[in-house]
């Protein structure tokens, strides 16, 4: 007897259909072969499908059981397949009888016949829904994630007895309740508040500035000059995810196994802050089986790179794409894949190696040699694609010994609701054009929606003259002055907002 169950197989960000087809022959040796491309954890799936049937009580049927993944040329890799092949051997030995064409399964088996945590279940939902599947049965530690996707039944399994039991029609497994994602998302404590932060005024309106409009920012100071706790600060400002943007980022933590179980959604925008030993696939994403690396991995969130000139130059230079595309394609032998990338950079470093060059209270130690050399590590092309510059000069004394509780700075919460303000006009501005912040513009889309009046458009050409600004530069103050016309209510960009704009450029371009 032959059956035939429906599962998936991920590739980059995406799930497809995958047919299991299940053959018992009682003509022949015993023998359980899987054919279509499996991997080595799909082959010992054997072994853990034998052991859960028998440690279920069912009959282990021996005979020879033929199972086929198709497509046959797609490669099969990971767990997924142990819970639809129990299933198919079930039905094609006679102990279950299932409409097998409504249904979608997925799942690792343990041993014991309990269903285990199994990555990539958002997209698996997502694509039961466009195939018009009614019905997907899962682990249950998965049932959340799979809850916020509407039109199809999701029925939590937690052991391979009771799917048996729930076919047989002994015992029915109730479907899960399906989440709303606005009603998921909502403001979570920070572990950082601005309010903490003494002084350094100047860049906490930067930082304000980068929340509001997505833009890139770059920190240099000396060290101690609270640089890493402003980056770390920066989460407690950020505007709530929207629904499609808390979709897009959770896809790409279920597939990377990132979501922890019984998740439904990652409900605060990422914060990653990878260390600058980091290797380049370690940064853009990759390997043998293409995964997403930390830029995809704080896709909607926040890259922090401290230390950056640390950083080895071929691995800063491989952000280039990604900063200017907001995506990043993984090509490799077997096939090219695209992962999202749409993050705000965050980058602090040291004036020079020893830390001090312009400290006020600390003499340089580096040769001017030093310096030249440390400055190159990062290249000219990396430094246009960022829009913010900002010096962190050391707090001074008499800021570090306040400690009465009306001399501390505003909160998160103050600047966060100015922020959410502001993001709430572009995304009435943009609707439509799945744009979320000025950041993400396009040099035609800067033209149509930086609208300037006539005072700072001549503000603008003289500084593009004086300053040398190159196209990339000139659209990049545009867009955080159009930020900054946001953050005040002000439909229309004003020569106030340019001044300002031009405060973050480079000090070497001022």
């Amino acid at each position: 007897m032959l059956a035939k169950i429906t599962s998936v197989a991920t590739v980059g960000l995406n799930a497809i259909p995958i047919k299991i087809e299940v053959d018992i022959e009682k003509r022949g040796f015993p023998a359980f072969t899987i054919v279509g491309l499996p991997d080595k954890a799909v082959e010992e799936s054997r072994e853990r499908v034998r052991s859960a049937i028998v440690n279920t009580k069912a009959d282990f049927p021996n005979y020879r059981i033929t199972v086929n993944l198709a497509p046959a040329d797609l490669k099969k890799e990971g767990s997924y397949y142990d819970l639809p092949i129990a299933l198919g051997i079930l039905i094609a030995s006679g102990q279950l009888e299932v409409g097998s064409d409504e249904i979608l399964v997925l799942g690792e088996l343990s041993l014991d016949g309990s269903l285990r945590h199994t990555p990539g279940v958002l997209p698996a939902a997502l694509l039961a829904k466009e195939e018009g599947i009614r019905q997907i049965f899962l682990p249950a530690s998965n049932a959340a994630e799979a809850s916020v996707v509407h039109g199809v039944q999701v029925f939590p399994v937690a052991t391979l007895y009771d799917l048996i039991q729930h076919f047989l029609g002994l015992k029915i497994i109730d479907h899960a309740e399906t989440a709303e994602i606005s009603d998921l998302i909502g403001e979570e404590e920070a572990e950082f508040d601005f309010s903490d932060i003494l002084g350094q005024e100047h860049a906490k309106r930067a930082f304000e500035i980068a929340a509001a409009g997505g833009h890139n920012l770059r920190m240099s100071g000396p060290p101690g000059a609270g640089k890493t706790l402003l980056a770390r600060s920066l989460p407690s400002i950020l505007p709530q995810l929207t629904p499609d943007e808390a979709l897009e980022v959770t896809k790409i933590y279920s597939i990377s196994g990132n979501l922890p179980p019984g998740e439904a959604l990652v409900k605060r925008r990422p914060f990653r802050s990878p260390h600058h030993t980091t290797s380049r696939i370690g940064l853009i994403g990759g390997g043998t089986r293409p995964s997403p690396g930390e830029i995809s991995l704080s896709h909607r969130g926040i890259l922090f790179l401290d230390e950056f000139p640390e950083f080895p130059r071929h691995v800063l230079e491989a952000l280039r794409q990604p900063l200017e595309d907001g995506v990043v394609t993984v090509s490799r032998a077997a096939g090219t894949i695209t992962f999202p990338a749409k993050f705000l950079l965050v980058t602090a470093e040291n004036p020079c190696p020893c830390g001090y060059l312009g400290d006020p209270r600390r003499n340089c130690t580096c040769t001017a040699h030093q310096i030249v050399q440390y400055k190159k590590k990062i290249s000219g092309p990396i430094l246009d694609r960022i829009d913010l510059h900002v010096e962190v000069p050391a707090v001074k004394t008499e800021k570090l010994i306040q400690e009465t509780g009306d001399q501390r700075g505003e909160s998160s919460r103050d600047i966060r609701r100015r922020v959410q303000a502001a993001r709430d006009l572009q995304l009435a501005r943009y609707k439509g054009k799945k744009i979320y912040s000025n950041g993400e513009l396009s040099s035609k889309e800067v033209q149509f929606f930086c609208q300037a009046t006539q005072e700072s458009q001549t503000l603008i050409r003289q500084a593009v003259s004086q300053m040398a600004l190159s196209a990339r530069a000139y659209h990049k103050v545009l867009k955080v002055a159009r930020t900054i016309a946001d953050l005040g209510g002000i439909s229309e960009i004003l020569p106030e907002h340019v001044a300002e704009a031009l405060q973050y450029r480079p000090r070497e371009e001022l």
